[in-house]
């Protein structure tokens, strides 16, 4: 059953990691092994060769995860935390799914759901594990790690038995039944290795840890603190940490913080503010705490940060109240961090967690931070691999002795300063694929799903990053007829669904190559087309076309059906092709020479053009021959009237004037842009320019975060003096003053999106003209001519077909005002219906075969700047996903190469599970692999108790397989047993080549 947790044996996690980095060259799916070969600090009673690691959370719950935090880097281990209540009781406690981490980190689990004596258990196992690997994998000084204990929450809690009984057993493991386990396995193992012999095994200590990070719940009173943490000094004489709560900073401070980087969404009150350990308390008992730690000889500490409650507003997890953590936080405790080191002169030692990854992970160090805890990193794609590149990172840094508040606080200046550390004002799309995850061969390319023309990305991102433009202009142009005009113009909705953007805020560089292949390649491209002679397929033959309009769908649908052998002929109603890109983008946007490139690709299949013929009647194209009429015609109506009185001037018509470089000094020194559309950017940064203009504002009903403009299209106004006035509904414009009345947000629709309520309040805008950039419409005479229905917006209410026989539609006469990328996918769906055209040509090149350890070798590693990167930064997702791998911390999703499939299949390994639900947040599908993967059972009763589909091993060899609506024993070896050739080859595979992740269900547990 997936959310209970079955412990590994210890002979089967040494079977595991052998088996698994002698025959794939990883440990528990970490493949960048870290080896250290520098010194080592001294810290409590033993040493650290780095001074980071995963901090108490789901990270360090299991020997798994220990292993691969340990093989990956890491060397200082706070241990999950262990209290009186476990197992079951706990488990009964914790909704699921319990982690959402897809940007800051929530979770709503505290502390291991395993019972406390299974808990001592992992850790003894993964202690022995770790010392046999460093020896033997040669990753370093098998005595230069650390584990750190955790215990709470009160202390009833830590003086009871079995907790005590913790304590004692990680101080010294030596009598306890797991200790000898171990033990026992390696004396009796060491033909399996090459570097360990019984005298290494013989000196294995058993002071598991000799230190301990105390946690309380929110609202624990200071006493207790101060008699937890005495008895832990006193009593069990451990080097002792307190971990503190953001709380400190106090609610005022911590709202304006959150608040001024973006974070204002993030609901909480002042409650754990007042009910916490308050400053006033905390800083004389970190005094007493020192002195009494010094007269035992022992070290003591504080940990920063622990987790920040905040309340559950949008369903990010079933519960009421949830735990925040992550980038959010860093902030909160890098300022505490620094209170604390000027309060205490940098002399007590900090152990930090909180936000700490790649981008500031060296400034943390340096400013005397360590040793340094992390979870929210490790549970983001790359996972534990990420604490490779961070090992990487800290090489050769030397350690500070004394925390430095100045450091601290230029710290906290850089975060203010970089954007990476701000949440964008607009919420985030989904970045989900809009299918289920298929139960076999799910790797695939987020980005071509997300993009309305399926454009072969990681294909022609490939080609770019190794050169070779002119392949990569020939994969864009097999579904992208405007690769110049979409190279600088496109939204790129395909950047929403990049997995790179879990890495770096920006995603992969995918329009920008696209414009570098368009460029790069272009000479030699359209010198091939034109000379070829391509064969016309059979749907084209006979097919002669006539286009009506020559902007973006026009000239696209132009491409298509005349590579494909039709005639076609462009009707545009002016003296120039190009429509809106050419006639309203301003230069600026995008270069003249750019859309004419493109409008020469577009031609260079054979299409005519007939300028200056405005079509009137679809009839009369008929009549003359064509057999049918693409109707292109744009959506260049008018939109409707913003104000109530007063003139205004649409916002085409005067991007169009000002391109054609019209006098425009009649619209004065104050102009105001009314929209929140793309379109309205352009309008004020035009207007921006104009000669004699003073001051551009644009006015909008809502905030920012609700317009639909791009968000660097309004960033890149506002950079160039644009000044935006947001809530503010315009009503008329008289005797140069703009009177709107001031809105407020109201409560959101089904979308989420906020409806506005006007408040009674006028406001007055100087405007000596307005522009109004509001809802462009099409114009229907052609439609109603033609017979065409249309829907109440005007647009053919058939689609592209538009229902009448031989008559088409595409881009905005058939969407209302659409993306150039979505006018080129119009053009696909017409040539596709209308002559049969395939555009499938090169999407096997999207899979980099033969390329997998390259692809492989870039996850984990963050691009620490972005601006310098030579590269796309294609994570090549269509060749390597394995997004669930990564970030699951117990390692219960597999990637396994598969004899006779083309991808590696993930499996799930039920056992390993407690459906914490971290994998379904990063899955680019809509599914859940914690459910929808094929599942590897233990036992009889965990597959009983599931529903997921999956196997489990049968004595004489056999297999017990439930599919959907089915199960039954097979003989896997058997080609015709009747199960799916894909299923059967991965049972078989992970029957010969993973043998370790069938569970010997006949091994004992350790109690």
């Amino acid at each position: 059953m997936s959310d209970i947790m079955r412990p590994i044996p210890f002979a089967q996690i040494m079977d595991w990691s052998l088996t698994e980095d002698a025959q794939h060259g990883s440990v528990f799916g970490v493949r960048k092994l870290v080896r250290h070969e520098g010194g080592s600090d001294p810290i409590f009673d033993g040493r650290i060769e780095a001074p980071f690691g995963p901090a108490a959370g789901p990270n360090t719950q299991l020997a798994q995860n220990i292993i691969a935090s340990y093989v990956s880097g890491s060397r200082f281990f706070e241990l999950k935390t262990v209290q009186i209540m476990d197992g079951a009781e706990l488990a009964a406690c914790v909704n699921k799914p319990c982690i959402a981490s897809e940007d800051e980190c929530y979770n709503c689990e505290w502390s291991t759901e395993l019972t406390v004596p299974q808990a001592h258990a992992e850790y003894v196992k993964a202690w022995w594990a770790c010392k046999l690997l460093a020896r033997e994998l040669g990753l370093g000084d098998p005595d230069g790690f650390v584990f750190n204990m955790s215990v709470g929450y009160s202390l009833e809690g830590i003086q009871s038995p079995k907790v005590d009984a913790y304590i004692e057993g990680m101080k010294d493991a030596s009598g306890t039944e797991v200790w000898a386990e171990c033990r026992s396995w390696a004396l009796a193992n060491l033909d399996r290795f090459q570097n360990v012999d019984r005298a290494f095994v013989e000196s294995v200590s058993p002071q598991v840890s000799s230190s301990v990070t105390e946690s309380t719940l929110h609202g624990c009173p200071p006493d207790e603190i101060e008699r937890i943490a005495t008895y832990l000094i006193t009593e069990k004489h451990v080097n002792t940490y307190v971990k503190c709560n953001p709380t400190l900073l106090g609610y005022d401070y911590a709202r304006a913080r959150l608040d001024e980087l973006g974070f204002d969404y993030i609901v909480f009150d002042d409650k754990h503010f007042l009910e916490d350990l308050q400053w006033a308390d905390a800083v004389p008992m970190f005094h007493r705490l020192s002195e009494l730690c010094a007269q035992k000889g022992l070290s003591f500490g504080i940990k920063l940060t622990n987790t920040f409650p905040v309340d559950v507003t949008r369903e990010e997890l079933p519960s009421e109240e949830m735990y925040m953590s992550g980038r959010s936080l860093l902030p909160l405790s890098v300022e505490l961090a620094r209170r604390v080191a000027a309060e205490f002169e940098g002399t007590l030692r900090i152990s930090y967690s909180g936000g700490a990854d790649a981008h500031n992970i060296r400034e943390l160090y340096a400013a005397g931070i360590w040793p340094i805890t992390m979870a929210t990193n490790v549970l983001k794609p790359g996972g534990y691999e990420r604490f490779s590149q961070i090992a990487g990172l800290l090489a050769g840094s030397e350690r500070v002795e004394k925390v430095d508040a100045a450091a601290l606080a230029a710290l906290e200046e850089a975060i203010t300063a970089n954007p990476i550390y701000h949440k964008p004002i607009k919420p985030a799309k989904s970045h989900k694929i809009d299918a289920e995850l298929p139960l076999m061969s799910c790797f695939t390319a987020p980005c071509r799903t997300g993009c309305p023309i399926q454009q072969d990305i990681p294909a022609y991102l490939s080609a770019v990053d190794e050169g070779r433009l002119v392949d990569a202009l020939n994969i864009v142009m097999e579904r992208n007829a405007l690769p110049h005009i979409t190279g600088n113009l496109c939204p790129h909705p395909c950047g929403v669904n990049c997995e790179r953007s879990f890495y770096e805020p920006e995603g992969a560089r995918i329009r920008e190559s696209k414009l570098i292949a368009a460029k790069g390649g272009f000479d030699e491209v359209l010198a091939q087309i034109k000379a070829a002679t391509p064969a016309p397929i059979a749907g084209a033959r006979g097919k002669k076309v006539a286009i009506v309009g020559g902007g973006a769908a026009g000239l696209s649908t132009a491409f298509f059906l005349t590579r494909a052998g039709a005639e076609a002929t462009i009707f545009e109603a002016t003296n120039k092709l190009g429509g809106v890109p050419r006639q309203t983008i301003p230069e600026f946007r995008i270069p003249d020479a750019d859309i004419q490139a493109d409008i020469d690709l577009c031609l260079s299949y054979g299409a005519k053009v007939e300028y200056n013929h405005e079509v009137t009647d679809v009839a009369e194209l008929k009549a003359a021959g064509y057999t049918d009429v693409v109707m292109c015609i744009g959506a260049w109506a008018p939109g409707r009237k913003a104000l109530e009185y007063g003139d205004e001037l649409d916002a085409l018509e005067f991007l169009c004037a000002a391109k054609r470089g019209d006098d425009l000094s009649s619209l004065g020194s104050d102009i105001v842009v009314i929209g929140g559309g793309n379109t309205a950017m352009d309008c004020a940064r035009v207007a921006e320019r104009l000669p004699g203009v003073e001051s551009v504002r644009i006015a909008y009903r809502r905030t920012r975060r609700y317009m639909p403009a791009e968000e660097y299209e309004l960033d890149e106004a506002l950079a160039e003096g644009v000044e935006f006035c947001e809530l503010l509904a315009p009503k008329g414009l008289a005797d140069g003053v703009l009177s709107c009345e001031r809105m407020e947000l109201g409560e959101p629709d089904a979308t989420g999106r906020r409806s506005v309520v006007a408040i009674g309040e006028r406001v007055e805008l100087p405007a000596t003209a307005v522009i109004c950039a509001v809802g462009e419409r099409i114009k229907d005479g052609l439609y109603k001519q033609a017979g065409v229905e249309l829907d109440h917006r005007g647009r053919p209410a058939a689609g592209c077909a538009t229902g009448v026989d031989g008559v088409w539609a595409a881009g905005d006469c058939h969407r209302g005002p659409a993306t150039f990328v979505e006018a080129v996918a119009d053009a696909q769906a017409v040539a596709r219906a209308m002559v049969g055209a395939d555009f499938e040509d090169v999407v096997d090149q999207n899979v980099r075969h033969g390329k997998e350890d390259a692809v492989k070798a870039r996850k984990g590693d963050v691009c620490l700047d972005v601006a310098a990167c030579s590269t796309s930064r294609c994570l090549g997702c269509a060749t390597i996903c394995e997004v669930c791998c990564d970030v699951c911390p117990n390692r219960a999703n597999v990637s396994v190469k598969v004899d006779g499939l083309a991808q590696e299949q993930i499996v799930h390994i039920d056992g390993m599970c407690n459906e914490c639900g971290n994998c379904a947040v990063f899955c680019p599908w809509s599914g859940r692999p914690y459910k929808d993967k094929l599942t590897v059972f233990w036992s009889a009763e965990d597959m009983d108790a599931s529903e997921n589909r999956g196997f489990l091993p049968l004595a004489g060899g056999t297999f017990r397989v439930r599919l959907a609506g089915s199960e039954g024993t097979y003989d896997v070896s058997d080609a015709s047993c009747g199960l799916p050739d894909d299923v059967r080859l991965t049972i078989v595979a992970v029957r010969d080549s993973y043998a370790y992740l069938l569970k010997d269900v006949t091994a004992p547990e350790v109690a």
